[in-house]
């Protein structure tokens, strides 16, 4: 997308990337855009938009990943600052919509735990039937030219906690900064 976030008159390229990175570029010269910010997520983004979205006066960018989150970031201070001694005092409407989302926390943590109850329940009698849920897979095999390696990446809308890979050719698994895994190397019987 293309927004005015830094508010100087002139419009930035926000960027949203595969691997989880929001870029913020600006056109200062003619030449090339000059990366101004940027910002991890842990997974791959969909979409990006700038606007105002939460309150006047602040824009901010809004960013869909694959799993359906939708992130924001804010040009809003986050942080006030009083004088010695002083307290910071929430206002009424603030002091209410605080106490509206604790109250809506702990609703959904009601729900969740009776859910889990009755799933305890149903898989515990002699008539449950368990199947494995359908979820899609973000995946993406793409190769590096800079030093000759294939980037294997994916994404499911749920914990991965396993992923065997079979080859049959010899090879050299790299660890890169975002991986998380820990690789277990098994040979494979021929037959």
């Amino acid at each position: 997308d293309s927004f005015d976030i830094l508010g100087d008159g002139v419009k930035e390229l926000l960027v949203g990337r595969d691997d989880g990175m929001i870029e913020i570029y600006n056109f200062e010269s003619a030449d090339d855009p000059v990366l101004r910010h940027d910002y991890a997520l842990s997974e791959s983004i969909v979409s990006i938009q700038g606007g105002c979205v939460g309150k006047d006066g602040y824009d901010e960018i809004l960013a869909a990943t694959y799993s359906g989150w939708l992130t924001g970031l804010t040009t809003e201070p986050v942080h006030r600052e009083g004088g010695s001694g002083e307290e910071l005092k929430l206002s009424q409407e603030m002091q209410s919509k605080i106490s509206s989302l604790r109250n809506e926390l702990e609703q959904l943590q009601m729900k969740v735990l009776q859910e889990r109850d009755k799933y305890q329940q149903s898989s515990q009698s002699s008539t449950a039937v368990s199947s494995v849920p359908a979820f899609s897979v973000n995946d993406k095999f793409t190769l590096n030219k800079d030093d000759a390696s294939y980037s294997l990446i994916l994404e499911v809308q749920t914990a991965i906690d396993n992923v065997l890979v079979q080859s049959d050719v010899p090879l050299d698994l790299l660890d890169v900064d975002k991986n998380s895994a820990v690789v277990s190397f098994s040979s494979c019987d021929s037959e």
